[in-house]
């Protein structure tokens, strides 16, 4: 796995109050919970998810660790299914609790949460496990306790692809001695997420690459410095998606797990 930083005023910061503080900001500059559900389909995550989600039956339990804005709990609760969403950021939670009153929605620590064992047939998370310095472990046990005997888990984590590696071997990456920075992710390849789903006591079913026109906005940004409100670089992103591979540009990785009948 490899560790991403960011810019910090105060690095030492408490660790859950700094991701919630920034997540928190996040979600409000992108305007708080709007109900956006229509881009839902359009995502790697729900395509690749959906067979699964399949087997279930209608009123299956399922809990969103991390749900954000909380868009994919009110488009699966649509589906007939029966959602549960959790997120560190309160004010977020708040906002969501007073619009959508009847959906379940929670603040809390998805390492650490007050259900039951045993309580959900299905659990997701996107982009949420990489954010705790001392890995997904924490966020996987408790995910397993949580699931049935048979629950299904989906995640995704930032993939490191090898893009990532190509330019870490140009030059050192950024540690928290450069400046005022903090740990801000981790970055893994296929086998370091099977490998911790598998330390968690899952089964295995899937690992995929996902994102690559992501991967490639981001990489079009970043080595050369094309803005990505550009025609030209979204142009470019959706051209090139289809054509290079996804272990070189795709910017998450996508897995599936189910917990062993006991």
């Amino acid at each position: 796995m490899k560790k991403d930083y960011i810019p910090a005023v105060a690095p030492s910061d408490h660790e859950t109050e700094f991701v919630e503080d920034y997540w928190t900001q996040v979600w409000e500059r992108e305007g708080g919970p709007k109900g956006s559900i229509e881009r839902i389909p359009r995502q790697d995550e729900y395509r690749l998810m959906t067979p699964y989600l399949s087997t279930l039956s209608k009123g299956a339990r399922i809990l969103d660790g991390g749900c954000g804005l909380g868009d994919w709990v009110l488009t699966l609760s649509q589906m007939g299914y029966d959602l549960v969403g959790v997120d560190l950021s309160r004010r977020t939670v708040e906002k969501l609790q007073e619009r959508y009153p009847k959906v379940p929605f929670f603040s809390g620590d998805i390492r650490e949460t007050e259900f039951s064992d045993n309580s959900f047939d299905a659990y997701y998370s996107w982009g949420v496990f990489e954010h705790f310095e001392s890995g997904p472990q924490a966020c996987l046990k408790e995910a397993r306790r949580l699931l049935k005997p048979g629950g299904l888990l989906f995640i995704s984590v930032p993939l490191d692809n090898l893009r990532h590696a190509l330019l870490g071997s140009l030059g050192a990456p950024k540690s928290p001695t450069e400046g005022k920075l903090r740990f801000y992710q981790y970055r893994f390849t296929r086998a370091e997420l099977a490998k911790e789903i598998n330390m968690a006591g899952f089964e295995v079913l899937s690992v995929r690459p996902i994102h690559k026109r992501q991967g490639l906005l981001r990489s079009l940004h970043h080595e050369f410095g094309m803005p990505f409100e550009w025609l030209l670089t979204k142009g470019l992103a959706t051209v090139l998606a289809p054509i290079i591979p996804s272990l070189i540009i795709a910017h998450m990785v996508f897995a599936v797990a189910r917990k062993p009948l006991e």
